[in-house]
């Protein structure tokens, strides 16, 4: 992946009324990256990739496409193209007529039109489709018709929109595996949008989380999963166990944080006793013993335990009720009776900051009031 800019949001904000959707944004998108801009509904995903494509304006902020202010540009003269959920394919046109729409409105030479539809079909692995109408194919052959409509210009940038939400879940999986190989074979700069957490693992070179407007983390799969930025962004991804306390000590990057439970133990940098944080750490990562552990004492006893195929998922309760997950392999079952102790390798879990949401989210409503 290159590492020259393709987009860059520069403090990017934007209100509807009173109401901020998007709040002083900046990311970068480089050249042939898959980057995901994940989040719930609401978080401003979709408004974002709409400003990127022309359909909405910024209240605030720039948007530079390869160093080009596209503010003053209408969406058609943006080098950018939108595939949507909803694929918005022309129902009186064949598969050909809807692919080579584009190339038509700017003239293109007939035998040239020819060369490069056929070319694209072939490519989407549509090759012998070009006659039929859209009402004759199904959905991931439509989902595949309006790619190539949007690919056949050659866009610097594809924006997809939730564009696989429509599909079967199996269908789905192909498509994701399918947008991917074109991805990669093009070199084109994606930004893709979903709210489906295992979609935007398994593809993307970098996810962009957004919380509330606010951008919460971008960074590659595995450091958004193995190293949450935030409280949000550890609890949105896959399953985590959150332990919320104050940094008792620090030596030599050992983190003791007191929780209502007890003690535990991580590692970490950046921080400063009495500091007050959430400790995470994945069901997988956990550990049990029958015995006290040094340096811990979460001390709690076995709720109940599921066989899922190879792996045994177990719930443990604590003192105070809060109930602790669990994943181990299928042959390492934790015992039902008597209580179980339990730790983690102190690198296994990630020490994260409580306070700054807070604080920055109360002066947002001061800024606003």
């Amino acid at each position: 992946m290159g590492k020259n800019i393709m987009v860059h949001i520069q403090d990017v904000s934007k209100s509807f009324g009173e109401n901020r959707i998007v709040r002083n944004l900046s990311m970068d998108v480089y050249e042939g990256e898959f980057l995901t801009i994940l989040g719930s509904s609401g978080c401003g995903k979709t408004t974002t990739l709409r400003m990127v494509a022309g359909f909405e304006h910024p209240t605030s902020g720039r948007i530079l496409v390869q160093g080009v202010d596209i503010a003053d540009k209408e969406p058609y003269e943006r080098d950018v193209n939108t595939v949507f959920q909803s694929y918005a394919l022309f129902p009186h046109m064949s598969i050909f007529d809807n692919v080579a729409y584009g190339l038509k409105m700017k003239k293109v030479p007939k035998k040239e039109i020819r060369e490069r539809v056929m070319s694209m079909l072939e490519l989407v692995q549509l090759d012998g489709f070009q006659k039929r109408m859209p009402s004759q194919l199904s959905g991931g052959q439509k989902q595949r018709v309006a790619i190539a409509r949007a690919l056949i210009n050659h866009p610097k940038v594809l924006l997809l929109d939730e564009p696989l939400g429509a599909l079967d879940l199996k269908l789905r999986k192909q498509m994701q595996l399918e947008l991917k190989r074109l991805q990669r074979k093009l070199n084109i700069t994606f930004i893709y949008v979903t709210h489906d957490q295992e979609e935007a693992l398994s593809m993307s070179d970098r996810i962009a989380i957004m919380h509330d407007g606010v951008l919460e983390q971008v960074a590659g799969p595995e450091e958004i999963y193995e190293a949450p930025a935030s409280k949000f962004v550890a609890t949105f991804i896959g399953e985590t166990n959150l332990f919320e306390g104050v940094i008792s000590n620090m030596a030599d990057g050992n983190v003791s944080v007191t929780i209502e439970s007890g003690l535990i133990q991580c590692r970490g940098a950046g921080f400063h006793e009495k500091d007050i944080v959430a400790v995470s750490v994945r069901p997988e990562r956990m550990q049990f013993s029958t015995s006290s552990v040094d340096g811990f004492s979460l001390e709690g006893v076995v709720k109940e335990q599921v066989y899922v195929g190879s792996i045994l998922k177990a719930i443990v309760v604590l003192p105070n009720g809060y109930e602790v997950k669990l994943e181990r392999l299928a042959g390492d079952a934790l015992p039902m009776n008597g209580a179980v102790y339990l730790y983690w390798r102190p690198e296994d879990a990630r020490l994260i900051h409580l306070q700054d949401q807070v604080v920055y989210h109360a002066v947002e409503n001061v800024k606003l009031a």
